[in-house]
């Protein structure tokens, strides 16, 4: 099995109807607050939370939905309060997709539909009038296809429609496919093909698997959607509007790295990186792309990296020029600084205090813009340090926090989760000076599960502790000593702590971005950061403290105020 296939294997998740705090009340919600994973062990949910894998969210009326793996679906008024739902994609999955399963995917190896159904996304289609879903159903081997389900309502049941693109073909399936109309192809008199499929053979070039589709509507009314997987890396394609399948006049060159007659565009990844779960979303004029890097097991090292780009299309890169498209093979790319790391595993003052709680591989995000007020909200999956059962690491949530656009046009996750109260912006210096525990999203190490010597976990990161003055310094604790001169051996206390930088905040613009009373340059440790402050409440109590969401060299860190 690839290393993409065991990436979804989301637990099956039932979950009790919410309270009247801004849950929606359904007469079909789950029976219980639980998730059950595939081996049959089950997890306990906190009420108003809900285990939904790979995580997509749309709007609809003011309600949010989520989609995920194996057909689990949430929805909530204040994206807080959660409750599961059913369609009749969720209670009778062979009757929307027995016949294309049994057409494609269907192997001895691989014979039962209701383990691979994976990462759908859902966009509204103007033009049909309609909500449009794109799934993939997964086969062994790479024979995958994402399919198009259309419906009235987000919460409503839900039509087949019919394939959009196929993964895993070779000269002997190749014409139970579209790719011969894609490609114009005809069948030669002794049996060939007469194409060379070699590239898509290759799992280093462009063997991909049709997973995790992400449909994105660009500025100028287009709809694209991307795609693919470890491997062979993400690609993308234009859709039709009148049918939301693949606009089939649309042809692409074959340029190595760039673009693929049947793949379309390619937009990152590649030669065996890890990297799937892509998303967009668009701001100030940027497109931005999320991507998880690393393997979404517990221990696997799951997280998103963050590029950016003029065009939907790209090229993105992130804020050293790095490429998301990979030119060779990266080993254990999850390791290495080519990505901004927007979360990591965190342990600090403002929560979560234990251990059981501290996320651990996060990933397959959505992003969504409020209809409301316009901010803009990042959705994951995440499992935690501590909370797994004897042979099971299947127990995981879906989390919501703010994202917080910085003045020089990149986004930042806000430092703690978004339980309702939206990050606050300081009215002016005095509530930004104070002492702050300061972490950062470490892009070179993750959680292993392994220990160090004195009992900590590798990968979970810890804060610094740093004083911000009003003066413009930024000092940690610790007093200096120092000699007069070289002969005299005199230490002697300095009258303050070590100064290891300073702050500043931004007025007028920043490489064309106006900057408010949230907006500082941060420089530490001789790293500049641009930094969003905002209020918001602690995790671990609830209490609003002044905090901070900085970006510098690509990397990401979070300041909170003790």
């Amino acid at each position: 099995m690839g290393v993409s296939e065991v990436s979804k294997n989301g637990a099956t998740t039932v979950h009790s109807t919410a309270d009247a705090t801004g849950a929606v009340n359904a007469s079909n919600a789950g029976p219980a607050s639980q998730a059950i994973s595939p081996n049959g062990i089950e997890h306990t949910l906190d009420a108003g939370r809900v285990a939904v894998h790979d995580p997509a969210i749309v709007e609809e009326n003011g309600v949010y939905y989520l989609f995920g793996t194996h057909r689990r679906c949430a929805r909530s008024t204040d994206m807080v309060h959660w409750e599961r739902f059913d369609n009749n994609l969720s209670r009778d999955p062979y009757a929307l997709l027995g016949d294309i399963w049994q057409a494609w995917p269907k192997q001895d190896s691989n014979p039962d539909l209701l383990g691979n159904t994976w990462a759908p996304d859902v966009i509204w289609n103007e033009t049909m009038g309609k909500w449009c879903m794109y799934l993939s159903v997964n086969g062994d081997q790479f024979r995958s296809v994402i399919v198009l389900l259309t419906a009235d309502h987000v919460d409503g049941d839900w039509t087949y429609v019919g394939p959009v693109v196929y993964s895993g073909f070779d000269e002997s399936n190749l014409w139970n496919t579209d790719v011969p109309k894609v490609l114009e192809l005809e069948p030669k008199t002794d049996g060939t093909v007469g194409y060379d499929l070699t590239r898509y053979l290759s799992l280093k070039d462009t063997r991909i698997n049709a997973i995790d589709a992400a449909p994105a509507l660009c500025e100028h009314g287009e709809m694209w959607m991307s795609f693919g997987s470890w491997f062979g890396g993400i690609w993308m394609f234009k859709l039709d509007p009148k049918t939301g399948l693949r606009d089939y006049s649309v042809r692409y060159p074959l340029v190595k790295d760039s673009s693929d007659p049947y793949y379309g565009v390619k937009v990152a990844g590649g030669y065996w990186n890890s990297g799937e779960g892509s998303y967009f979303i668009r701001e100030n004029g940027w497109w931005y792309l999320f991507m998880s890097y690393g393997w979404l097991g517990r221990t696997g090292g799951y997280q998103i990296r963050l590029f950016r780009s003029k065009s939907l299309l790209g090229p993105y890169v992130d804020q050293n020029g790095n490429p998301a498209i990979s030119y060779g093979e990266i080993p254990d790319n999850q390791e290495r600084g080519t990505g901004i790391r927007l979360t990591s595993s965190v342990q600090w003052d403002g929560g979560p205090a234990e251990l059981s709680d501290v996320e651990v591989s996060q990933g397959h995000n959505s992003a969504i813009r409020r209809s409301e007020d316009g901010r803009m909200f990042l959705v994951y999956h995440t499992r935690f340090a501590e909370r797994f059962s004897e042979g099971d690491d299947e127990d995981y949530e879906s989390h919501v926090r703010e994202l917080l656009p910085t003045s020089d046009g990149w986004l930042v996750a806000a430092p703690y989760e978004y339980r309702g109260s939206v990050a606050v912006a300081p009215t002016g210096i005095a509530d930004i000076t104070g002492d702050y525990n300061v972490v950062l999203h470490d892009q070179h190490t993750f959680f292993n599960g392994k220990q160090e010597d004195d009992g900590t976990y590798v990968g979970i990161n810890r804060p610094t502790r740093y004083t911000f003055h009003e003066d413009g310094r930024i000092t940690r604790g610790e007093i200096v000593s120092f000699f007069d001169t070289p002969d005299a051996n005199l230490p002697r206390s300095t009258d303050g702590p070590i100064t290891c930088g300073s702050w500043k905040p931004l007025s007028g613009a920043v490489n064309g971005f106006n900057c408010c009373a949230s907006d500082a340059e941060i420089r530490l440790d001789d790293v500049t950061y641009i930094a969003r402050f905002a209020t918001l409440p602690r995790e671990i109590d609830g209490k609003p403290v002044m905090t901070f969401s900085a970006i510098g060299n690509n990397v990401c860190i979070w300041g909170s105020q003790s």
